[in-house]
């Protein structure tokens, strides 16, 4: 029993120093893109298990896969997907989070897309078969020319950015680099916010000294802005959708919004434990295209 306790705490202790000396070590955490959830899935043929669906690739410092997702759209060309998008139906941008790829929140961009909205998920640079290494500049740049290439192909309709997770963090900062750029977005969506990380540290500096320290790494080589801290500067509309017995990030959609000072018109809808959506399935509400209006 005391070679076990003492095991323990050896490999608990050691995180923070194994993260200090091989800090490549955190990009993998954060973002998990090696992982790629569903196992096994064509992602370059989603109209394969999934209808109304289009598969194409973009040209940016790194080659980026979209997955277009369009309710009329059966058996139809790639070229039909993007004429479509002059339609004058708002555009989604999903923008999902770490482990997954473009095919895993397909059941969520299809409510979206019965709703009358076109959805476009992108995978990030080194997420799914896109190339390259994801960083934050990186997988902000690369949801910033989703963007910019739905504005053009949609003669500038209405455009917004859904995040899920790590894309909460990923659709703040394009909502903050499109302001610097001089334009806006309409609105965005955080379902499943991603930590506020010095929260984090904070608060688990004395009980879990290992997840404080881990939490410091990250905010010490910037490899993601808090959405907290991103927030303040946003002006277009947010819509947080939290999900209580959300075990993964617990109340952190509440601390976000109570302790951020912006102008942008903030609301939030919380769904109570008993329904059961937790951290991915809040998709399962059935009013839900209501409320994201």
């Amino acid at each position: 029993m005391r070679r076990a306790l003492l095991y323990v705490i050896t490999v608990y202790a050691s995180a923070p120093v194994v993260l200090y000396l091989f800090p490549w070590i955190l990009g993998h955490i954060v973002f998990s893109h090696l992982l790629r959830f569903p196992f096994f899935v064509d992602l370059s043929r989603p109209e394969l298990v999934l209808n109304h669906t289009c598969n194409f690739y973009l040209n940016t410092d790194e080659g980026v896969s979209t997955l277009f997702v369009c309710h009329e759209a059966a058996g139809k060309r790639p070229e039909w997907y993007r004429e479509t998008l002059k339609d004058g139906n708002p555009v989604i941008i999903y923008l999902h989070g770490n482990l997954g790829t473009r095919w895993d929140e397909s059941s969520i961009e299809v409510i979206l897309s019965a709703a009358g909205y076109h959805v476009l998920s992108l995978d990030y640079r080194g997420f799914g078969d896109s190339t390259g290494e994801p960083s934050e500049a990186g997988l902000t740049s690369d949801a910033l020319y989703l963007y910019h290439w739905v504005k053009v192909h949609s003669r500038g309709g209405l455009v917004c950015l859904w995040g899920h997770s790590l894309g909460t963090g990923v659709a703040t900062n394009t909502a903050v680099k499109l302001q610097e750029q001089g334009g806006t977005c309409f609105g965005t969506y955080w379902i499943g916010t991603t930590l506020n990380l010095l929260m984090m540290k904070s608060e688990h500096s004395h009980q879990r000294p290992s997840l404080a320290a881990f939490c410091s790494a990250v905010c010490d080589r910037d490899m993601f802005h808090l959405n907290t801290s991103s927030l303040k500067t946003v002006t277009s509309p947010l819509l947080i959708l939290h999900a209580e017995d959300d075990n993964i990030l617990y109340q952190i959609s509440l601390q976000a919004r109570k302790k951020t000072e912006t102008d942008a018109q903030v609301e939030m809808i919380s769904y109570s434990t008993r329904r059961g959506f937790s951290h991915n399935d809040i998709y399962l509400d059935p009013n839900l295209s209501d409320a994201v209006g």
